[in-house]
């Protein structure tokens, strides 16, 4: 919810042009790494039909090319560009989950998933859906169960394991 602006009142925002020439960039460089993967891999044709790196050259191909055309754009508007991508509030919320989302990826490889998905979810029920304790802790308990009981009881797909599921038998 945001508070009512009055007149004259300056909101700091972040300007559209910079993510979108940083975004441009990044795509440009994932383009870059699929033609190179391609071409190592083959894009030609072999006695069987296009070998394995035919079509992804091709959509590395078409992204860069895509990318390079957003970024030029970009650059040749750059002064003219006073669009805005964000205030600053918005940031701070998407920051607010962003953070804690790359604090789980990394949690993954010290506690494992179900560990790391249990405190990730109980985290964000508490604090971002004003949740009581009682229903954080069955959610966040109970998802990770669920996916247990799915993925290594059901279809036998481990997933990655911490130490202390290791010590539990998991």
């Amino acid at each position: 919810m945001t508070e009512p602006r009055h007149e004259g009142d300056e909101v700091p925002t972040v300007a559209n042009r910079g993510p979108e020439l940083v975004v441009a960039l990044l795509l440009m460089a994932v383009g870059v790494a699929v033609i190179t993967e391609s071409m190592r891999l083959g894009t030609g044709w072999g006695d069987d039909g296009p070998r394995s790196g035919y079509f992804p050259f091709y959509i590395g191909c078409a992204l860069l090319i895509s990318s390079g055309v957003i970024c030029i754009g970009q650059l040749l508007r750059w002064s003219k560009d006073t669009e805005v991508f964000a205030e600053r509030g918005q940031i701070k919320l998407v920051i607010s989950v962003l953070v804690p989302m790359v604090i789980y990826v990394g949690g993954i490889f010290l506690l494992g998933i179900y560990i790391a998905s249990a405190l990730m979810i109980g985290f964000f029920m508490i604090r971002h859906g004003k949740y009581k304790l009682a229903p954080t802790a069955a959610v966040a308990v109970g998802v990770p169960l669920f996916f247990l009981l799915v993925f290594e009881k059901w279809f036998l797909v481990p997933l990655p394991k911490g130490p202390i599921e290791r010590l539990l038998g998991m």
